[in-house]
């Protein structure tokens, strides 16, 4: 069989999951609502197993694998991440507020007298 053979009926398949998951998550919903009159307990545990089997379903699928190779590649770049320590978040936090108390202070004046200019100009009074 040649790869693009076997492409399609990858594709196929695929898509016969995908068909499975939305069947499985709508039933979850439909079920939510039609067992609405039993325990709030049970109607969560169904609809927690059945999002679950969609997951693992949709992770069969090619997107799926595709989806869990990127998250492990996340979190191995989020580990690299080096984090700011307290004192340093606390310290950038402060210089973002006084930065923009100083922008809003100097917008405010700006505007300010721009409102002046234009009302010396035009000969309205607001």
């Amino acid at each position: 069989m040649n790869a693009s053979a076997e492409n399609q009926e990858t594709g196929s398949l695929d898509g016969l999951k995908w068909g499975l998951t939305a069947l499985l998550l709508i039933g979850a919903v439909v079920g939510n609502y039609y067992f609405a009159e039993q325990s709030v307990l049970f109607r969560a545990i169904g609809v927690v197993a059945a999002v679950i089997v969609a997951g693992l379903t949709a992770m069969q699928t090619e997107k799926g694998r595709t989806f869990v190779t990127f998250a492990k590649e996340s979190r191995t770049e989020v580990r690299k991440v080096v984090w700011p320590t307290r004192q340093e978040a606390v310290q950038t936090t402060g210089i973002v507020l006084v930065a923009t108390l100083i922008m809003s202070l100097l917008l405010w004046g700006l505007d300010s007298v721009l409102f002046w200019v234009v009302g010396f100009i035009t000969g309205l009074q607001v």
